[in-house]
């Protein structure tokens, strides 16, 4: 019997730099959005499931928009991320208006996947190729995670900064993923544009596309009770996914595979970029490759 393997898409997030719900801006020319061609791919690639992380002030339109189209193309499941979905024993501050962050967004998961899982942003275009490396893995043998990186070069934007988790690899093994908050032209800053450092065009960088097994949700878990035992005061504090893996590899519990998808990553971080994805797209369903959405 073939594996079940499920997508979470994080959809939660409202698009600060962007200006607006970019989840469900539409991209296509029938009013598909991004997360359209990603959920095409991953069911082309083997995925089973879509389970979708969103906030209950979004669900009429997301599920109107985006949620009942896909739903006829593979099973879909709603969990929601909202201030006050805490473990036992904590509560929200009155003031805490911002998400958790994403191992937060992750860990509303654990009700309902049980299975292999790869994790996406809802507003990310990451390419057939990355879901096939993805879904291949996952459905291997091994206890091991892993992440599906795209080269630096692949992922800039002309319309202003970005950033990324620079990652460090041994062995094709991730060592650490290092978030530079301000990329320009394969280069950043850390002091608001006084000084700038290169980065090699062909670096990797991590674009939130993880595989994980069910046991993350334990280790996600334990590491938010900490989290909160210290933040939980701090109204902008967030509880990240990048920073769970970087402690599971540092005590030596867990190893991530790094795959590499050489396509060109796409995204509208910033309204100047919605035209170029859009001709991106429509020259990829004129290709044949999105046949039938």
């Amino acid at each position: 019997m073939p594996k079940d393997i499920t997508l979470v898409v994080m959809a939660a997030g409202m698009g600060s730099r962007f200006g607006g719900l970019k989840q469900i801006e539409p991209i296509g020319k029938n009013g598909e959005v991004l997360l359209d061609f990603s959920v095409y791919d991953a069911v082309k690639a083997g995925f089973t499931k879509v389970v979708f992380v969103i906030k209950h002030a979004i669900e009429d339109d997301f599920k109107a928009m985006v949620g009942k189209r896909i739903a006829k193309r593979v099973k879909v499941e709603y969990v929601f991320q909202e201030t006050d979905a805490l473990p036992e024993g904590y509560t929200c501050p009155d003031d805490r208006t911002k998400p958790w962050g994403t191992a937060h967004a992750i860990l509303c998961c654990k009700d309902v996947v049980k299975e292999p899982f790869a994790v996406v942003n809802a507003d990310d275009f990451y390419g057939r190729s990355a879901f096939i490396k993805m879904a291949e893995f996952l459905k291997s043998d091994t206890a091991d995670y892993c992440m599906v990186g795209f080269r630096l070069q692949n992922t800039l934007t002309e319309n202003g900064y970005v950033s990324r988790g620079v990652c460090e690899t041994e062995n094709g093994e991730l060592r650490s993923v290092t978030e530079r908050t301000k990329i320009s032209d394969c280069k950043y800053t850390e002091d608001d544009g006084k000084s700038w450092t290169a980065l090699d065009p062909q670096t990797v960088v991590s674009m939130n596309l993880w595989g994980f097994r069910p046991d993350i949700f334990g280790y996600i878990e334990d590491g938010f009770k900490v989290f909160l035992n210290e933040r939980i005061n701090e109204p902008k504090s967030e509880y990240y996914l990048p920073s769970v893996v970087s402690s599971l590899i540092e005590r030596g519990e867990k190893s991530v595979k790094v795959l590499v998808a050489e396509d060109k990553w796409y995204g509208v971080t910033y309204k100047e970029d919605k035209q170029n994805v859009v001709d991106a797209v429509e020259k990829m369903v004129a290709d044949g490759l999105y046949e039938g959405l």
